[in-house]
């Protein structure tokens, strides 16, 4: 297996892009006119909300690896600077362009009030900031899925942290620091359990009726940092699990990566027709049975017999490739759309299926082309340029596995 690709994340990354596309997108039905049928179709689509968080759990995975390869090769911890500058080179770039072009045409355009608290939500967002509270959870007006890097953000910062913890521990090594990363894992949500007691919002203006700053007060603190990065951590826990395993690959680990995808469809079953899914300690996502099922994915796959080919095809590799931009804009063309042209595509505001049906092949068209793009021509490149500052002269250390990238 190629060190720069791992068996099934591509697979997980371009399947929470098309969840999360079709979660919006079949928000904008009205489902009274769909019939029955119809009707339940949608609103099985508007469970794709879920793909956030098998975005997390491929996060916490596919970063954890290489520290946890460090571990147990008894290395010290993998080059933090080379971690920031791997996760800056990806995240930033298209965020930062994202975000700033939303900002400006939302006042100056798409018909969004300048105040005070525009401003400093956008600043919040510049500064990574903006998911510590829930008056500037959305960053922006019209790209309200930008609230998830800020998490993302988060969680970068407090996985080394509990890493190093496990390298501080001498005996903390193998299987057992693996059950150290579990304990860790029980903290975190026990901290979530803290937040929903101390961080809830008070009630003035707590609606959607008030806009995305009223509905970050409904979803607070149920959304908060602390609860994805519970998500996050099960895919460290995943990605520690499966370096465990030997490289030999096996049918049996088909079956397990179907137990997973079982598991993963269970755990939104169980929250069927709410798409928030808020589980224990009323993390969002099914939390922990789905995050639980994508992480078996992500461990058994690598080793599967099947299931490790049929994964790694080209239209995978480049939906995962282009997915992140695909992320950050298909909902600021959507909200563009609304505002200059249909004002029915609303959150359940399309009754004409036909023009809904070609209004989000517009979107979907749009949304991968400004994507592929923005990868070639403003992601790759900094990506490259990036890894060539790895390359000069450092003190001695690991650096991260390619799996991170």
């Amino acid at each position: 297996m190629s060190d720069n690709r791992l068996a099934g994340a591509d697979f997980v990354r371009a399947l929470a892009c098309l969840m999360v596309l079709g979660h919006h997108m079949a928000q904008r039905l009205d489902p009274n006119a769909l019939g029955r049928a119809g009707a339940n179709t949608a609103t099985v689509v508007t469970m794709g909300a879920f793909g956030v968080g098998a975005f997390f759990v491929l996060s916490g995975y596919l970063l954890a690896r290489p520290f946890w390869l460090a571990l147990d090769a008894g290395q010290p911890m993998p080059s933090i600077r080379t971690y920031i500058l791997r996760r800056a080179a990806r995240i930033l770039p298209g965020f930062y362009l994202a975000l700033t072009v939303a900002f400006f045409l939302s006042f100056t355009i798409l018909q969004a009030k300048f105040d005070l608290s525009l401003v400093l939500r956008f600043l919040a967002g510049v500064f990574l900031v903006a998911d510590l509270h829930w008056s500037t959870w959305f960053p922006v007006e019209i790209n309200a899925p930008l609230w998830s890097i800020g998490c993302e953000i988060t969680s970068y910062v407090l996985l080394p942290i509990g890493l190093l913890a496990i390298f501080k521990l001498p005996m903390a090594r193998g299987w057992l620091a693996r059950l150290v990363w579990v304990g860790i894992i029980a903290l975190v949500v026990g901290a979530q359990f803290l937040a929903l007691r101390y961080l809830q919002p008070d009630e003035l203006r707590r609606s959607w009726n008030y806009g995305l700053v009223g509905g970050a007060k409904v979803w607070w603190p149920n959304y908060n940092p602390i609860g994805f990065f519970a998500i996050f951590a099960i895919g460290a826990l995943a990605a520690g699990i499966q370096t465990r395993l030997p490289a030999a690959r096996n049918l049996a680990f088909d079956l397990l990566a179907l137990g997973g995808f079982a598991l993963a469809i269970y755990g939104i079953a169980i929250h069927y027709p709410t798409a928030e899914g808020q589980g224990l300690g009323n993390i969002p996502y099914g939390y922990p049975w789905f995050p639980m099922g994508i992480g078996l994915v992500l461990i058994a796959v690598p080793n599967s017999g099947l299931l490790s080919r049929i994964t790694e095809i080209a239209p995978i590799r480049y939906i995962a490739r282009v997915s992140f931009g695909v992320y950050v804009w298909h909902y600021f063309l959507m909200e563009t759309i609304r505002i200059l042209w249909q004002p029915r595509y609303v959150y359940f505001g399309m009754r004409d299926v036909v023009q809904w049906g070609w209004i989000s092949a517009i979107v979907l068209v749009l949304s991968f082309v400004i994507a592929t793009l923005s990868y070639r021509f403003l992601e790759e490149p900094i990506i490259r340029w990036a890894r060539g500052l790895e390359r000069r002269p450092i003190p001695a250390s690991p650096t991260l596995s390619p799996a991170a990238g």
